[in-house]
């Protein structure tokens, strides 16, 4: 038997999983030099510990034996952690009174991703477009093919904010959906209210152009991460037609729990329909319902109170040590990535990795990225993410992996 054509062609691609491919390249890595030697920015796989509050509430719920504990819940999750998922994103959206959510609004999922390929299950159609601004989470591409979509990239502005022209051309009768990612992974861009309310007002005009509004969906896990006073923009207000879906393996540090929920603005035009289709692919898809345990644990513990100072304080060293190496990058509002320019080549013998990328010359970030593997230097290159001549570099890492990588950096830089 074979595996399937696209699918192979698919996992043997050069820009295929980059951020899993480095993340196993590293175990080798660490196994053969050891830990302390090998400096490993590839995944995004948080560090922090969970809250405090998370312990006590799962070794709460651990003990409950009650009938009916393991058994099958309504698809769309457990009553209880939907009304507290509403409350969640009614205090993110600055929702009251009738603007704001209940539990029929929310579905829970499997994650951000079980989120997103249950919202695309239900929406698209063959050939239906989803425009998405660079640059984006590299499995976007998967999960939109996976239902017969085509992901429609979009160039940003050079500070990667978004482009609302650029997004307003690519604009066509296909187009379902745009989905922003806000704190950007892998830029950390948050994008700002005058961009969000010029993008809604492009998407209302198109509406009323074509007779179609697409959906805004809005891919939020890093929402609570940010830096020096930012604020993520609340879009329900702004958008009717405006979808959350999120998870808490970031701002709760449970990334292996794979618990997330869909949220709808009870303003969109089709509301309770869209929650009835994310129910119905949520079952369909294989899912059946997000895990019983975790909803339970979220419920309780969806404002648990926090504390990012760890990742302010390496989000501060590595802008330092990047720079120092003299590499340009962006500076991260939110979540916990650099995404950097790969920088040319300084030697004769590299200059064959320039390439040229439409109007301007760029470095092969691929050949890069392999040259940083012989200093131990694991990051994810930008193809993946739709930026060519960029990397991305996760620091959800010790404070020793960042200060140890500097020399190794600058010497990398050096010999390039």
């Amino acid at each position: 038997m074979a595996i399937a054509k696209h699918i192979k062609e698919l996992m043997n691609s050069k820009g295929s999983s980059v951020i899993r491919k480095m993340f196993e390249e590293g175990i080798q890595l660490k196994a053969k030099f050891g830990e302390d030697k090998v400096y490993d920015f590839s995944l995004g796989n948080p560090d922090m510990p969970p809250p405090e509050k998370i312990y006590q509430v799962v070794n709460e719920i651990a003990k409950d034996n009650s009938k009916d504990r393991h058994a099958y819940m309504p698809n769309a999750g457990y009553t209880e952690t939907r009304k507290a998922m509403a409350d969640k994103v009614n205090f993110e959206q600055n929702l009251t009174d009738d603007s704001a959510l209940n539990e029929n609004h929310v579905v829970m999922s499997v994650g951000a991703a079980g989120a997103l390929n249950s919202v695309f299950k239900a929406i698209l159609n063959s050939e239906d477009e989803v425009i998405v601004p660079c640059p984006f989470f590299a499995e976007y591409r998967s999960y939109v093919s996976n239902f017969g979509g085509n992901l429609i990239p979009v160039k940003s502005k050079k500070d990667f904010s978004l482009d609302v022209e650029a997004i307003k051309n690519a604009l066509t009768s296909k187009t379902t959906a745009v989905l922003i990612n806000s704190p950007n992974n892998p830029s950390g861009k948050i994008y700002s209210e005058s961009d969000i309310k010029e993008l809604a007002s492009v998407l209302y005009e198109h509406g009323k152009n074509t007779g179609i509004t697409p959906y805004l969906i809005c891919d939020e896990p890093y929402r609570a991460i940010t830096y020096n006073g930012k604020k993520v923009t609340s879009v329900f207000p702004l958008y009717d037609n405006a979808v959350v879906v999120t998870s808490f393996a970031k701002n709760l540090s449970l990334p292996g729990e794979r618990i997330g929920f869909i949220a709808v603005n009870p303003k969109c035009e089709d509301a309770k329909e869209f929650i009835a289709a994310c129910t119905y692919t949520t079952r369909t898809l294989g899912y059946v319902n997000a895990p019983a345990f975790f909803q339970k644990v979220v419920a309780k513990c969806w404002n648990a109170d926090v504390d990012y100072s760890m990742y302010t304080n390496r989000c501060k060293m590595i802008t330092e040590v990047v720079k120092n190496a003299g590499i340009e990058f962006v500076e991260p509002e939110g979540a916990f990535y650099l995404f950097c320019k790969a920088p040319m080549p300084i030697l004769q013998e590299n200059k064959q990795f320039i390439i040229n990328n439409g109007d301007e010359e760029i470095c092969d970030e691929f050949a890069f990225c392999d040259h940083l593997k012989k200093y131990n230097i694991l990051c994810a290159p930008g193809s993946g993410f739709g930026c060519p001549g960029y990397f991305r570099m996760a620091f959800c890492v010790s404070e020793n992996t960042i200060k140890n990588c500097a020399e190794p950096l600058q010497l990398a830089k050096q010999s390039w």
